[in-house]
């Protein structure tokens, strides 16, 4: 058994489940596809070449799970209150910061499936454009244009709140 194998995968747990709950829109489908994901490494990981980077692999094992298994569509991504309800519930500011995630939330999950993976892995994962396109597996030059379109999108859709 190679326990470093383990011990790499375990540090990147948090990072994973970020980016799945960022693929699939919400946390309870974010868990789901972080056990596929894992579940497929573990019974994979004779294919993971020592020396490469984990996290490129565990990260396209994951966009490929998230593929196969296609967007739940009917499912209501209203993960936090209306804006008529945080706003109208104390004047501390924690309300309206819950509805400016929510904000944020939703409207990452209108973009497009390949402009929201391009956000979440240079934006927030911190990926350089050249990893991320390879998590993808798509050119440099796709990816950045993906990222400028989904970002452009985001910052028109939140426009009078950024």
């Amino acid at each position: 058994m190679n326990t470093a194998f383990e011990t790499d995968l375990l540090a990147l747990l948090p990072r994973l489940r970020r980016f799945a709950i960022g693929l699939s829109g919400n946390p309870s489908d974010g868990d789901d596809l972080c056990q596929m994901t894992i579940e497929r490494a573990l019974a994979n990981r004779s294919r993971w070449e020592e020396g490469t980077r984990l996290d490129s692999w565990m990260y396209r094992i994951m966009r490929n799970i998230w593929i196969d298994e296609g967007r739940r569509t009917t499912r209501s991504l209203q993960t936090f209150v209306d804006e008529e309800a945080g706003t109208a519930i104390g004047g501390d500011g924690a309300q309206e910061a819950v509805v400016e995630l929510g904000n944020v939330d939703r409207a990452m999950q209108s973009l497009p499936p390949d402009q929201r993976e391009a956000v979440l892995l240079v934006m927030v994962e911190g990926y350089a454009y050249k990893e991320a396109a390879e998590i993808v597996g798509c050119p440099v030059g796709t990816l950045n244009s993906r990222l400028v379109r989904g970002r452009d999108a985001l910052m028109q859709m939140l426009g009078d709140e950024a």
